[in-house]
């Protein structure tokens, strides 16, 4: 029994579907900030381990090395501000 030979378009979906898939390419020359103490603090709406806010967490791997780089130069400060107090990711930028 000899095999039929799909016309040309389903021929080229078919070589491109059994084609190994390129995965994007993400910016691994920063590493992540993460001490694997995962927690997020009500108070300030960020991991008490890094500092980092929940869409930072998320973001990291899309983000470019000059984004990340901005993100750890945040947590500096946010190490440096008391625990518990306001974060700039709160909302609540007003005096009471």
């Amino acid at each position: 029994m000899s095999e039929t030979i799909p016309p040309a378009p389903e021929a080229r979906r078919e070589r491109r579907r059994r084609r190994p898939r390129r995965a994007p390419a993400f910016d691994t020359t920063i590493p992540s900030p993460c001490i694997s103490v995962c927690q997020i603090d009500d108070a300030t709406g960020c991991c008490i381990g890094c500092r980092r806010s929940m869409d930072e967490i998320r973001d990291w791997p899309i983000l470019s090395a000059e984004e990340k780089t901005a993100v750890l130069a945040r947590l500096g400060a946010r190490k440096a501000a008391p625990a518990g107090g306001p974060s700039e990711h709160d909302g609540q930028g007003h005096d009471d």
